[in-house]
């Protein structure tokens, strides 16, 4: 049924207004015939507010579409001009499509982040804020890595959620991602943080709903979604406690709760989803055969907080199925049928912005347009799920808590503060950037030094504190590299280690790069500085990457511990 026939223009729906215009090949509103043409419509409640002013009363009350323009032939070119023909235009899916769709823990943001946007101003009167009370970066930047925490609290608004939540909670971080997306857009990783991880909450500096500012007293040995809600803790909070889990500081947050998973979901009419067996949990209320399944609305709620039908029962458990659900999600999202219809990217637009709450750093659609545009030139094929490495906390008889695997948690977490992608990821390269590539390789090509020869000073340029003085005890009585020497702190702290060196030490600089395990991009051709004898000496500056006395340092080398679950956007899997 198309918007004329439906009555007043108020009962409209306002994706039938949206008319392919076959010329450009992009949707544009399509008005009545005394109303401008605009491909961006204004703010809620501003559609006809010009014509009500102007307009008599005896004015119709049906809008009605102006004619559609013919194609004619082109004008012959005026005589001794060669008429130029302009290329066809290639049209754009993204262009059909809204920008900016949310879902469950606002993860789907990824899945139209390149599309086109519409209802600005009505989307801005959607989006929710509360500060960040100085707890993230300051907001994502184009040229960085991103890291953005995805929240998806056990709140309960709206109606038919009543069997799920606390009763009265201000709702806790019942799921929570860590969502980090490479520098190069080349590759990201979903961290999720289990909600029963024991962990040190630090005091939270809290923006009260006054305006007025306290600090909440932190808390040591607790569940991690108690970092929300409890006593009067935002999701700023929940941010310090990600930092101080891992080390990583989120750029931004979102929030969602329970109404997201159900209204993303009817909104696209549903997703796709596999089970390896007949799950019937009354808890969640979730009863379907094994097989594959389409589920949306409140059956999709269910599939998301069903725990005790699938693998051991708990917690980490009910992660792998939202990890799979998330996948099938963002593959419905990235389908044709979706981001051409625009009929169910308005709904999808609709959904996202009223059930996501953001920090203030990311409080309007222009800013969720930009990281939208970001997110999108990623390929879900080097999105990676993982899990934060935890075991049965020893310390309880009845396993209810978990605690950190130290030595694999701090690798994962190791890689992603040092933008290390999780899956191998293949990139088509320029002939300047292969050139380069070539370059740098070749530093590390060549004839190499005894370590005896070596002569370096060790810099500390912002590894923690007597870290220069530990890698030179390590280099002079395991490695044999004698002639070092510890030369204190560097003039300004760096994000990676360095090896400065004169061209006529480079078999030295190789010798120690094999040592140190350097990469060829962490070797800087440039000068010698001269030391306390006078002699021309290799400066070896320690940054933040800087891991411990001996230990390698390349961290491109790095990879997954075997033992964390994985699995990317692409692949279709049943849950078991």
């Amino acid at each position: 049924m198309d918007a004329q026939s439906r009555g007043r223009a108020e009962n409209i729906d306002p994706a039938d207004q949206w008319v392919l215009n076959p010329d450009t090949g992009e949707y544009e509103l399509r008005l009545s015939p005394s109303a401008p043409q605009s491909t961006v419509p204004g703010p809620r409640g501003a559609r006809r507010r010009g014509a009500q002013a102007s307009a008599p009363s005896t004015a119709p009350e049906r809008e009605v579409p102006p004619p559609r323009r013919r194609r004619t032939a082109p004008e012959e070119p005026p005589p001794g001009r060669r008429g130029r023909r302009r290329p066809a235009k290639k049209k754009s899916k993204g262009k059909k499509a809204l920008l900016w769709t949310g879902g469950t823990m606002a993860f789907v943001v990824l899945a139209v982040g390149t599309a086109g946007y519409l209802y600005l101003e009505h989307l801005n009167d959607n989006i929710k804020s509360v500060a960040d009370d100085g707890a993230s970066t300051g907001g994502f930047q184009k040229d960085k890595a991103i890291n953005i925490l995805l929240i998806g609290t056990d709140k309960r608004t709206g109606a038919g959620n009543e069997g799920y939540g606390d009763t009265g909670s201000a709702g806790h971080a019942d799921t929570t991602i860590l969502l980090h997306v490479a520098k190069d857009r080349s590759n990201a990783t979903a961290l999720s943080i289990p909600r029963d991880l024991i962990v040190d909450v630090p005091d939270c500096p809290t923006t009260q709903e006054d305006g007025s500012k306290k600090v909440i007293p932190g808390s040591t040995g607790v569940r991690f979604n108690t970092s929300l809600g409890q006593s009067g803790r935002t999701p700023s909070c929940t941010m310090r406690t990600v930092t101080e889990l891992t080390g990583v500081t989120p750029d931004n947050f979102m929030v969602a709760d329970f109404n997201a998973v159900k209204t993303l979901t009817t909104a696209v009419d549903g997703v796709e989803v596999c089970l390896a067996k007949d799950i019937d949990d009354p808890d969640s209320h979730l009863k379907l055969p094994a097989g594959k399944h389409t589920i949306e609305g409140e059956q999709a709620l269910a599939f998301v907080r069903t725990r005790h039908s699938v693998g051991f029962g708990g917690d980490l458990s009910r992660i792998e199925i939202q990890q799979q659900f998330l996948s099938a999600l963002m593959r419905k999202l990235k389908s044709n049928d979706t981001l051409t219809s625009p009929s169910k990217m308005v709904k999808l637009a609709e959904a996202a912005t009223e059930a996501l709450t953001v920090d203030s750093k990311l409080d309007s659609i222009g800013k969720l347009k930009d990281l939208g545009l970001e997110l999108g030139k990623l390929n879900t094929k080097n999105l990676t799920f993982a899990t934060v490495p935890v075991k049965d906390n020893p310390a309880e008889k009845v396993k209810a808590t978990v605690v950190l695997k130290e030595e694999p948690a701090q690798q994962v977490f190791d890689m992603i503060r040092n933008d290390v992608s999780f899956t191998e990821v293949k990139k088509k390269e320029s002939e300047k950037e292969k050139k380069e590539k070539a370059a740098v390789a070749a530093r590390l090509e060549g004839e190499k030094s005894e370590p005896s020869e070596i002569r370096v000073r060790v810099l500390n340029g912002g590894a923690s504190g007597g870290s220069a003085q530990r890698e030179l005890a390590y280099l002079q009585t395991e490695a044999g590299v004698t002639k070092s020497e510890n030369a204190g702190n560097a003039d300004a702290e760096i994000a990676k280690t360095t090896l400065e060196y004169a061209p006529d030490q480079a078999d030295q600089a190789r010798a120690l790069a094999e040592i140190l395990g350097l990469s060829g991009a962490a070797m800087k051709p440039g000068e010698s500085v001269t030391n306390a004898q006078g002699l021309p000496t290799m400066t070896l500056t320690l940054g933040k990457d800087f891991k411990g006395a001996g230990v390698k340092l390349d961290a491109a080398s790095a990879k997954a511990p075997e033992e964390v679950q994985k699995s990317t956007a692409d692949k279709v899997e049943c849950a078991k």
